[in-house]
């Protein structure tokens, strides 16, 4: 696996093996002699500390010293001739501001998100950008707009992830040069109009709606089918007819404890000590 610190050396700024020359090389005595001379002040002024997480480029008479960073721990820097730079190799958190962003189907919005990322490489970051937080910072804004104004809000809302991701890729493919590396991308928030947010309201509770009527009416088939599926099975049986008369009424008596007016029907007595309803109507007419 390679190093972090390996890059393209065409793509760096600075980095020079050519030798210092002759008056460099008289400088670098110079230097050197100055430092015994004032031993053992110079020492606190030429030994550096650097923390673990940092690394320093150094600049001899204004060239990159070598091409790997130095550090973390004690490095020596000679007086006059060099001048170093520390850089911080922790990951860095971008917050990107809400940006107004013109979606595919014409709906205004503002999206804001934050970006993470990290220096790989302390020379590219130093002699490749300016500032490479602050092009950093600007290039994500960018991006996020360029990325979400090829998408309609419902991708936005429903593919978070995905565009995230790709804004990851094209802020990574970016930055290389520079020494950065993009960890992780989020979205944060989708902010929406207030009467967008209504008219999305509305035709959510409408599809509620017709979900519910639709279920209602199936609901509806299926009981009439039962009830028609019971009604044969009575017709087939009428003391059947007549027990689920008699349930009822039970049903009824235990909930309430009140009188009922319950009317009873005169084939109910069939079978009941041979009187049927048409005997009776037989009687009647005789009568």
């Amino acid at each position: 696996m390679d190093s972090p610190e390996k890059v393209d050396k065409s793509s760096l700024v600075g980095i020079n093996k050519s030798r210092l020359g002759v008056c460099g090389w008289i400088l670098f005595f110079l230097s050197l002699l100055l430092m015994l001379l004032t031993f053992p002040i110079s020492i606190w002024m030429c030994l550096k500390i650097i923390k673990e997480y940092e690394r320093a480029v150094v600049f001899r008479l204004g060239r990159i010293q070598t091409d790997k960073a130095k550090g973390p721990g004690l490095i020596l820097v000679l007086p006059c001739i060099d001048v170093f730079v520390k850089v911080d190799l922790r990951t860095v958190t971008c917050n990107i501001p809400p940006q107004e962003i013109l979606t595919r189907d014409s709906v205004t919005t503002q999206v804001d998100g934050v970006v993470y990322y990290r220096i790989y490489s302390a020379i590219s970051a130093v002699a490749n950008v300016n500032d490479v937080h602050q092009a950093t910072f600007l290039l994500a804004q960018t991006t996020l707009r360029n990325v979400l104004g090829t998408q309609t809000l419902s991708q936005i809302l429903s593919g978070r992830e995905e565009i995230a991701h790709s804004i990851q890729t094209l802020l990574d493919d970016a930055t290389e040069l520079w020494g950065i590396r993009v960890a992780r991308v989020e979205i944060k928030d989708v902010r929406i109009p207030v009467q967008l947010q209504r008219s999305m309201a509305a035709e959510a509770e409408a599809t509620r709606e017709a979900r519910a009527k639709v279920l209602a009416a199936e609901g509806e088939m299926n009981a009439s089918k039962s009830l028609k599926s019971a009604s044969m099975v009575l017709s087939e049986s009428p003391v059947a007819l007549q027990l689920r008369y008699l349930q009822t009424l039970t049903t009824v008596a235990t909930e309430k404890n009140s009188t009922i007016v319950f009317p009873l029907p005169m084939n109910i007595l069939e079978g009941i000590g041979g009187i049927s309803y048409d005997n009776n109507k037989k009687v009647m007419a005789k009568a």
